[in-house]
């Protein structure tokens, strides 16, 4: 897969693996696997998270497959425990996906609070990371946007932190980048959204505040071109970072000629 990163910027690496693009995506609300696979393809991103609970991956043995559309060679695999809402259901998810996969040790974690919200439980989100953790898992943990509870997930061993931007699927964007500046500002684990984001401007901003990288599904798939949406959000994301790493000029209350009259000749 081509590079797409910038020539200043160095690969993002999670759990020891460098990937060059910073955008994941999901596997859910599509019309097809056939559709999501063209998305997948037109976003770049080189990971896909697919809920175990909702998508096939071969345990249900005589229906059709992701697997069977999506190379779990060419793109990384990320299972998540979407639709767990406490820690035992979350870590039951985490082993059988790790069976499904032939050992595979990367995994997103979710613990949900309530079904309306779908906001995390904190509590039954630290207590699964734990025991996933000690039990040989790479962990990238979705979490609230608190500065402490971030910095403790990272303390507890979860190889990338995912702090949303709002709640999932309400496509309203980064609602308080406050906290996401403060969460980077303490991180030394990969800052990666999950959650919140409609439309490419909302994947720039939270590149722009130097997220190292955002994950998504809604927004894409529930586009009115999925695929179009993709590749929209493939160069949002690296636009953003490069907006990031050139550093931004500072906000003025006032105006700032382009053409200064200093030094002029009349």
């Amino acid at each position: 897969m081509t590079s797409s990163h910038s020539p200043l910027d160095a690969p993002l690496r999670i759990a020891g693996k460098d990937y060059q693009s910073r955008l994941i995506i999901g596997s859910g609300k599509y019309q097809s696997f056939q559709q999501n696979l063209d998305a997948l393809i037109a976003s770049g991103a080189e990971m896909i998270t697919v809920a175990i609970r909702r998508v096939n991956l071969g345990q249900h043995a005589g229906e059709p497959s992701l697997l069977e559309v999506i190379s779990a060679t060419k793109y990384t695999i990320l299972p998540n425990t979407a639709g767990c809402y406490n820690a035992a259901d979350a870590v039951r998810t985490c082993r059988m996906a790790r069976e499904l996969l032939d050992g595979h040790k990367l995994v997103k974690l979710e613990v949900l609070g309530d079904q309306k919200t779908l906001y995390p439980n904190v509590t039954e989100t630290l207590i699964a990371a734990e025991e996933l953790v000690k039990d040989g898992f790479d962990v990238m943990v979705y979490t609230s946007d608190d500065p402490l509870i971030a910095k403790r997930l990272e303390e507890l061993g979860c190889v990338a932190v995912m702090p949303l931007g709002a709640p999932i699927g309400s496509g309203l964007g980064i609602r308080n980048p406050y906290n996401i500046r403060m969460i980077l500002e303490n991180a030394t684990v990969p800052i990666i959204v999950d959650a919140g984001v409609g439309t490419a401007s909302d994947a720039a901003i939270a590149m722009e505040l130097g997220c190292h990288g955002v994950l998504m599904n809604t927004a894409i798939a529930e586009a009115r071109n999925p695929v179009l949406m993709a590749s929209a959000m493939k160069k949002a994301v690296e636009s953003g970072r490069e907006a990031f790493l050139a550093g931004r000029m500072p906000r003025r209350l006032y105006a700032s000629a382009s053409s200064p009259i200093d030094g002029t000749f009349f």
